[in-house]
């Protein structure tokens, strides 16, 4: 029983010193076997050696209480675990693919390419990312952003790989396939953090090695002082010194703190590419954000038109029933301002879109009318009352109305600001765009400071600079462009929507988008900084003052199994706490 109960330490013991190094294990299985053999010759020969008192009774409470934290600590590490079984399992076996002569083939999701057009029926995973065609749905993207509640999915709208469709069937244009997915982002992250060991952790294993030496010293110490003092007592003072040691806080406890935050994130649609990333932001006092797809939603609105038209004027409407038939970023912002009834988009005829141009089409009367460029719209060479205008409408040659677009900043982007503050950390927006457009997002969303007209180059240079005085830098991008940045920077993040290359450079991905979970994550990384730090002065004040007890002969094995496996339960579970993300602190 002995050898079945105990044998994953034997067993790890044997592995260390194969190794030559030392581990927890090494401590633990001496002190086992020693127990073991003194009992059992305290059993046979009572005026031995050994002497006549046993602990078999402590030897297997010992054990059983180390096997019950090995239990706490497996279950942390399999919540993450099961976090990438769902999503390894999300994609569908296969898909229906409508072909362009209108009939369905099935295949599996690797055969797939951009372009295809999909039937994803009620109930199924979306295979890929990409646009709805046709229908309408709710989708389930709990695992991929966190979001508990459907998302609904009207025609136009992004649907990404791994979630759920909910109501209806609905058709699919695939835009992005896979690594280049969020869904396997989101496996690729996931499966990282299991298997890579932040530097925080190396260098516990490095001061545990040390810190084994010396209790091994200590007992081996201690038994020869008491074989002068008490020779009956001399191998109960070494066990109870080998057992009541407790580097379970710098090899346990601290692994399972990393991996349970790592999973109530994960849960939350934060996925980190590296654990010790809550280490570097719990020591960050500057984050340095993108303007365009990080501050700002992908969609534009319309700021203002030349002349001023409420969405009930006619020719107002006549422009958004024609800008609904593109994708353009402008076109899809002004059919949201101004929607539109079918009969009014099915009035045009002969619709052609020409890239760097616009749209141009046949009006119920027979006349050309068209929709982009203010150059090809009034003509070349001809000029236009409002040059900031990004898109004309009217007959060719006869511009008649003139719109102006904006950036819409997330809803939630002055509330994440201001949790930062609230936090200590001082905020910079560096931006290509121009100087003024900056200053107002940045004012808008009460950031400290912000730069315009910035290159990678310029964006690389400000952090490196802060850097130089000094200050711990946090960087959130999306963009190609910002992906040197955010390799340069001391902690990184990348937005779910953002560019493969800034998701493979950051040290994490927000996958909800929401710039909150930016807040949620720092306040989370100082509760596991905090949880830690308890956990090692917990070891620290337990181990000195009980391995001076158990020297002086005042703490016998029983004793000093209860307490080691008690402290090692109490670090874990304080640990598992972080498995409960921090109520968000108001600003």
């Amino acid at each position: 029983m002995l050898f079945f109960s105990a044998g994953p330490f034997f067993s790890a013991a044997w592995a260390q010193l194969r190794q030559r190094r030392l581990g927890m294990d090494v401590p633990v299985s001496l002190g086992i076997l020693v127990t073991f053999i003194a009992s059992s010759g305290a059993t046979f020969d009572p005026d031995g050696v050994f002497g006549h008192e046993v602990y078999f009774d402590s030897l297997t409470m010992f054990v059983s209480f180390l096997l019950g934290g090995r239990y706490l600590e497996l279950r942390a590490r399999h919540r993450v675990a099961r976090e990438l079984e769902r999503a390894t399992a999300g994609l569908p076996e296969s898909v229906e693919r409508i072909e362009a002569d209108g009939s369905v083939t099935r295949l599996s999701p690797t055969q797939l390419r951009v372009g295809d057009l999909l039937r994803v029926p009620a109930g199924q995973a979306f295979p890929a990312d990409g646009l709805i065609e046709q229908g309408e749905t709710a989708a389930d993207e709990a695992l991929l952003s966190g979001e508990s509640q459907p998302v609904l999915k009207k025609q136009g709208d992004t649907a990404i790989a791994g979630s759920v469709n909910l109501v209806a069937p609905v058709l699919l244009r695939v835009q992005r396939l896979g690594d280049d997915t969020r869904f396997e982002a989101i496996v690729r992250l996931m499966r990282s953090a299991l298997t890579q060991r932040p530097q925080a952790l190396r260098m516990a294993d490095r001061v545990a090695g040390p810190f084994l030496w010396v209790v091994l010293a200590l007992a081996l110490g201690g038994a020869l002082v008491w074989s002068q003092i008490d020779p009956s007592r001399a191998v109960w003072v070494a066990v109870s010194v080998l057992i009541v040691t407790c580097p379970c806080a710098l090899s346990l406890a601290a692994p399972s703190a990393w991996l349970s935050a790592a999973g109530a994130l994960a849960q939350r649609g934060v996925l980190l590419a590296r654990l010790d990333l809550l280490e570097t932001l719990a020591r960050v006092d500057t984050v340095v954000l993108d303007k365009t797809g990080t501050l700002t939603e992908e969609r534009m609105r319309l700021l203002q038109s030349w002349p001023a038209l409420t969405p009930q004027d006619p020719l107002l409407r006549q422009a958004a029933a024609l800008a609904a038939q593109s994708r353009h970023v402008f076109a899809r912002a002004l059919a949201a301002h101004c929607p539109v009834p079918d009969d009014e988009v099915q009035a045009w005829r002969e619709v052609r879109e020409l890239p760097g141009r616009g749209l141009e089409a046949v009006a119920a009367d027979g006349r050309l009318w068209r929709l982009g460029s203010a150059a090809w719209v009034a003509g070349e060479g001809a000029t236009v009352a409002h040059p900031e205008a990004q898109l004309v409408f009217g007959r060719a040659g006869e511009p008649l109305l003139q719109l102006q677009f904006g950036e819409v900043l997330r809803e939630d982007a002055r509330e994440a600001v201001q949790r930062l503050r609230h936090q200590g950390l001082r905020s910079l927006l560096l931006s290509g765009d121009t100087a003024e457009r900056a200053s107002a997002i940045a004012a808008a969303a009460g950031i400290d400071e912000a730069r315009g007209g910035a290159s990678p180059e310029d964006k690389l240079a400000a952090v490196a600079a802060l850097q130089a005085q000094g200050r711990c830098v946090l960087m959130v991008g999306d963009g190609i462009n910002d992906a040197p940045v955010l390799a340069r920077a001391d902690a990184s993040l990348a937005m779910g929507q953002g560019a493969l290359i800034a998701r493979v450079q950051a040290d994490g991905v927000v996958l909800s988008s929401r710039l909150t979970d930016i807040a949620l994550l720092r306040e989370h990384a100082l509760r596991t900084r905090r949880v830690i730090r308890q956990n090692l002065g917990w070891a620290a004040a337990y181990n000195a003052a009980c391995i001076p007890l158990a020297l002086a002969g005042w703490l016998p094995p029983w004793a000093a199994g209860l307490g080691m496996a008690l402290s090692s339960l109490f670090v874990i579970l304080n640990a598992m706490s972080l498995a409960r993300l921090p109520v968000p602190a108001q600003p």
